[in-house]
């Protein structure tokens, strides 16, 4: 099979596809059988989009990250302050620059996004 056309949505020919699928809608293929003499049309969809957690991002060594430590968890209170932390007691959370807890155990508990804090016991 041979692709002759790729559209991106909202090209001529796609619009019908994109009022079905709006923006899970990637792109349309047609695609050319030569020994069957049909042409066939494909979509490519996005089917689940997630955020990567911030240890693979690229996140530079002196940028503050939010830390969230649990209540008893004290060894690791203890580490984030050694560590150079900062506890910010309105929203619960430690502030760390990266490169500090890079590869550290502290790692696991950056969050994302400060807005998404859980509640602290």
């Amino acid at each position: 099979m041979i692709v002759r056309l790729k559209l991106r949505p909202g090209q001529k020919g796609t619009k019908a596809l994109v009022e079905k699928y709006g923006d899970a809608l990637v792109c349309v293929r047609y695609r050319y059988d030569e020994s069957g003499r049909t042409r066939i049309k494909t979509v490519e969809l996005i089917v689940e989009k997630k955020e990567l957690p911030l240890s693979r991002r690229k996140v530079a060594d002196d940028a503050i990250v939010p830390l969230q430590i649990s209540y008893g968890e004290c060894e690791l209170g203890k580490m984030a302050k050694s560590l150079g932390g900062k506890w910010d007691h309105d929203v619960r959370l430690w502030y760390i620059p990266y490169g500090a807890i890079k590869g550290t155990e502290l790692e696991k508990h950056i969050l994302s996004d400060a807005s998404q804090k859980s509640s602290v016991s």
